[in-house]
Parts: C-alpha cells; structure tokens; sequence
C-alpha cells in the first residue's frame, strides 16, 4: 500500500493523518518503510538522503547497529518494570560525568514534559509564579510554553492554542531572544516576581537562530540579580555539538536544564537537572511534585546509553566538516543564482533562509516561506528529504558522507533550477 492510500486510512484516524503536526506537508506526507545510517525509505520505493533526522535524535544516523543491539538485549530482559534499574544509574552517571551543571536529574518521557516539570520546579523554589519566555521559543506542546507575546512589548503573554486558559497565559510574558532592551525592561517591571526564564541557548524550533555575543551572559546576569533562575531548554543542542551540553562549552551556568532528542538513542526521552539542592525538592525527596509511569523505562536507558557511550568516541570536528562542506555548497548555487538568501548554522546543524537578515525572531518570520516549500518539494524529487517547515532545523549525522553531500548538492542545485529557473 503506497502513501496516498495509507494517509487516506490515517486521516480517518489521525488528525490531518499524522500524530505530531510537524509530520503534515500538503499534498500528504510519504509513509516510511525503513530507515538506515543517513537515508530514509519509504512504502513508494523512493531512498531520500535525509537531514530531518527525526527532528534530531539520530546524530548517529539511524537504526545505529550498537545502539538496536542494545535495545534488543534490554527487550529480551522485560520492556517495563515499575520499578528502578541498574541502566538508569548507568545512563545517569554518564551524563553527570559529562555535565558540569547536572548534579541530579530526573527522565522524563519527552523535552515537553522536561520543561514542564521545570517550570513547575522553579516556581516552588522560588514562591513566585511568571515565567519569562522568548518569541518564537518552542518548549513543547504544554500550555506554559503555547504561549505568544502580547499586545505590547511588557503586557503578559497571550494563548497561541485555544484550550490554553487566558490565567495561565497571565502567567508568562514573552521577551525577544537576542534583545537585552526587551529583557531588561520586563525585569525592571516584574523582576521579583519572576520565577524563571527559560530559554533554548540556540533557538532551534524558528529554524536556527544564534545568540549574539554576550546576550546569554547578559541573561545569566540579570537572572541572577533579580533571585530568578535560568533554564536552558537543551533538548535539541544538548550533546550535538560536543560530548557535553552546549552550556559547558560557552562557560555559562544555567540553574536548571533540559534535555532530550540525543540522550534517548533515538527512543521517547526527556531530563531536567541541576544542583543537588534544586533537584532535592523534586518528590519524593521533596515537595515539588513530579511523576511518569514510563519515566526512566529501560528500552529507553539501555538505547541511550549505548548511543552517549559511542558518541564518547566520537570526533565532533569531523561532523563540523561535513556540515561546513554542505552548507558552503548551498551557499554557492544560492549566490550563483543570485538568490537572496541567509544560512545559520553550528557544528551540526543548520537552516536556510531567503531573507535579508535572520538573527533574531521577527527578522526570521519575513522569509520567504513559500520559496522554502517549493524547494523542499522539488529536492524530495531528487531524493533529498529536509524538515518541510521553514521553522525547524537541519540536522547532519555522523552517517552522512562525502558522497551523500556531493549528491545533495547536485540534488540542490537541480531543484533550485526547477524552482526559481
């Protein structure tokens, strides 16, 4: 059965036929069959070179033969307990080894309910209730983070999702990430009733946004000065750049983090940590309330510990290769072409932009998005699969190789031609 017949029967069942909104692309998504290191199959026959990756996880490609082995064996001993296993500390030690600011942790299922819990967490620790957010920062599908900016810059957030009550949204107030005037301002305002400010260091669910020099200092600081913690939503750039998260290799020390994607090998996963003292009031040793009947699950622990203890080994300077390659390819057909464009990018990840500028939220929503999706179709033709949203991030594996980047370019550049001539 090919994928116009298979979305057909899911859209009876699933809304719009897919079960996370980002997997949705008009006309219909394709139905995969199987997966293997840097490329995706799917039930049509058709072999995509793929830089979705999940939306992430698969740094080491997919279907990762030590990190299957692994899920293979911990199947054979029970896929659920209810009750703690040695893999938990296993997977635990590791990331605390490798983590200068994770004293303790708690796995979740997902960075949603990772964020979530930490929210909740820094409201009981420090008996306030807002929570500052940036624009176009993603912190999961909970109401706390479905939140956009008001009508003006310093008025509480607005619900971007109706079932979101208009009191939660009068909890948080969204201020714009690479913008000190806008932070500064709303702590100037509401400074000793702000729980927390959470932010993705690298905004990665508004395609990629870097930080400019200095502006997660200047978070650091002022949280500090206001008795407010800083999180660092570390779901997508946690372990992607290095084998540590992205926070220990610029010097900053948030309060509390949190992770998922790579951490689980590929299976459902999320953490939040920080200091002994902060996660001491997470139950049952405390009185912030947290919970998850699959939270640690050992399918999980066991691929993620297989997948970190492989990337241990890693070179990270050869993925910083392969995706400099790439994107200096891209950059050049674009040029040629004299097509007005913007890429970002870091180590491993990177996202194209026909703009002029995109380092901050509002400039990265004037790009042409239609464009993007025109090309996004024409390159899935030449068998090259991005993530089909303009907002999201292109992801290299240390699968990929020179002949998969040779043959993306020449797949670019055929389908920027069809495109735009």
């Amino acid at each position: 059965m090919g994928s116009k017949d298979l979305f057909q029967i899911g859209s009876s069942m699933f809304p719009m036929g897919v079960n996370s909104p980002v997997r949705y692309f008009k006309d219909y998504p394709f139905y995969v069959h199987h997966v293997k290191g840097s490329k995706i199959y799917d039930v049509d026959g058709n072999e995509y070179i793929d830089y979705c990756l999940a939306y992430g996880p698969s740094i080491l490609g997919h279907a990762d033969p030590d990190v299957v082995k692994a899920v293979k064996e911990q199947a054979e001993n029970g896929l659920l307990y209810g009750a703690p296993a040695e893999i938990e500390i296993k997977l635990g030690d590791l990331i605390r080894r490798s983590s200068r600011n994770i004293e303790m942790m708690r796995f979740t299922n997902s960075g949603t309910e990772a964020t979530m819990h930490a929210i909740r967490l820094a409201r009981g620790y420090t008996g306030r209730s807002i929570v500052v957010k940036m624009e176009g920062g993603f912190h999961g599908a909970h109401d706390y983070s479905l939140i956009r900016s008001g009508s003006g810059t310093l008025t509480f957030g607005s619900p971007s999702s109706p079932g979101v009550p208009e009191e939660v949204a009068k909890t948080v107030i969204v201020g714009r990430y690479n913008d000190r005037e806008s932070i500064r301002d709303i702590f100037d305002r509401y400074g000793d009733r702000i729980a927390a400010l959470i932010t993705e260091p690298i905004m990665g669910n508004a395609g990629v946004i870097l930080p400019d020099p200095g502006f997660l200092e200047f978070l650091r600081e002022i949280t500090e000065k206001n008795g407010s913690l800083l999180i660092f939503d570390e779901v997508i750039t946690g372990y992607r750049f290095a084998f540590s998260p992205y926070q220990d290799l610029i010097g900053i020390r948030p309060d509390l983090t949190t992770m998922g994607k790579i951490i689980g090998g590929g299976m459902p996963i999320g953490l939040f940590g920080g200091s002994r003292d902060l996660m001491s009031r997470v139950s049952p040793s405390g009185d912030v309330y947290q919970s998850g009947t699959f939270s640690g699950n050992p399918i999980t622990m066991a691929a993620g510990y297989a997948a970190l203890k492989k990337l241990q080994n890693m070179d990270y300077s050869r993925i910083r290769k392969t995706t400099e390659k790439l994107i200096t390819g891209i950059d050049e057909i674009l040029s040629r072409r004299k097509i007005r464009h913007v890429i970002n990018s870091y180590v491993s990840m990177f996202q194209f932009f026909f703009a002029e500028e995109a380092h901050n939220y509002d400039q990265v929503m004037k790009a042409d998005r239609d464009l993007y999706f025109r090309i996004f179709k024409s390159l899935m033709r030449h068998g090259v699969y991005l993530p089909p949203s303009q907002f999201e991030t292109n992801f290299v594996s240390f699968a990929h190789s020179d002949e998969d980047i040779a043959k993306t370019l020449e797949a670019f550049d055929s389908a920027v031609g069809e495109v735009v001539g």
